[in-house]
């Protein structure tokens, strides 16, 4: 028996994966992550977790993908070319097919960047952790990078993982508060903390003679602080940046990328993939700016992406059939703009029953969270 997935010659897959793959998945007891973890084990190419996420991506086949959650490395030879020469494009199971993504982009991310500050006021201006611009623990943990199989734009990428917090009018930067009701940020801070726990990417892939603009980003749980909920607010406003930016005119005017070109997207066809960490009806994040994202009519919401394993994995929430984390969540996006015809969606997460449960059985055996994917038509 086969997982059934809908197949359209005329139409764009577009899928997410926060695949897990980031160094502390491979340490063993009393380990600190080095930054190397991850190479080591795609240049070994016999990695069972690894071999499982390669499956589940042959068996959705998604025309372009973005993976969060895959550490970031200079050298594409040890990282993205590794993962796809060595899992992809080799067939994990008699029922798939290798897959072969002949485009990709990664590039830095502000996981584990020093800031040479004590952000989270320990006491310790460590460099790492909760002191980074992104939590992490080397620079490049919990990366980002995409897979297509249409060409990418790479003269026209607009990368924004410099942008600052507090050059978005009206942000919660200045909300953050301790427990003196004093600015839990200090100038000295405010002055260079970036809004992008990891990065925010605007990816135009080339499709025939269109041009589609895939918005990529991962922005921070919010929760792992404390009452001054710094993550929770700092999740908000990285999610309502894509609010921003497409809406464009003078409400996305402040914004500048990393090459400090101002202005948001324009009436472009685009989609918004990435782990977001937010759901507009569960969870500890300030529901504002998804509620926002999604009921924006530039989004294409109408088609939500489901599935029979999460709707039977939290049998008592009227609304797990969305989840798309087995902790129970809708956190996991893919939302094409209205300009798009979505034409189907879904998230792999096969029921119990199904023999390609086994690949989403437990975390060490891919992922805590699924695949996402929609096929939409330009």
């Amino acid at each position: 028996m086969t997982l059934s997935l809908p197949v359209h010659t005329k139409a764009l897959r577009v899928a997410t994966f926060n695949v897990s793959m980031e160094a502390t998945n491979y340490l063993a007891d009393g380990e600190k992550a080095s930054g190397q973890e991850l190479f080591k084990q795609l240049g070994n190419g016999n990695n069972p977790q690894i071999g499982n996420i390669a499956e589940i991506i042959q068996r959705v086949r998604p025309d372009v993908i973005l993976l969060n959650e895959f550490d970031y490395n200079a050298d594409t030879n040890k990282g993205l070319l590794a993962f796809i020469k060595r899992y992809l494009n080799v067939a994990q199971h008699k029922e798939t097919q290798a897959i072969d993504y002949p485009y990709f982009y990664t590039a830095p991310v502000n996981t584990g960047v020093d800031s040479g500050l004590d952000l989270d006021k320990d006491g310790i201006a460590s460099g790492k952790g909760g002191d980074a611009f992104g939590f992490g623990f080397f620079p490049g943990h919990y990366g980002m990078a995409l897979l297509s199989k249409y060409p990418i734009d790479v003269s026209s990428i607009r990368s924004f993982q410099h942008f600052l917090w507090k050059d978005m009018p009206g942000g919660l930067l200045d909300t953050i508060k301790d427990e003196n009701a004093q600015p839990w940020y200090a100038k000295p801070a405010k002055n260079i903390f970036r809004l992008s726990s990891k990065s925010h990417w605007d990816l135009p892939i080339k499709i025939g003679d269109k041009v589609l603009h895939i918005l990529a980003s991962h922005p921070t749980p919010p929760v792992f602080d404390g009452p001054e909920d710094r993550n929770g607010k700092r999740n908000h406003d990285e999610v309502r940046f894509w609010l921003d930016y497409i809406v464009g005119g003078d409400t996305g005017s402040y914004i500048y990328d990393d090459n400090k070109q101002y202005g948001g997207l324009g009436n472009a066809p685009f989609v918004i993939v990435g782990d977001l960490n937010s759901s507009p009806d569960e969870g500890d994040a300030h529901k504002e700016a998804i509620t926002a994202l999604l009921d924006h009519p530039r989004v294409n919401n109408g088609v939500k992406p489901s599935s029979v394993g999460a709707k039977y994995h939290r049998i008592d929430n009227t609304r797990a059939e969305l989840h798309t984390a087995d902790w129970g969540l809708r956190a996991d996006y893919v939302l094409p703009s209205m300009s798009l015809q979505a034409i189907d969606s879904g998230v792999f997460w096969p029921s119990n029953e199904h023999p390609t449960h086994r690949l989403v059985q437990d975390r060490s055996l891919s992922s805590d969270h699924r695949l996402v994917w929609v096929d939409m038509q330009l």
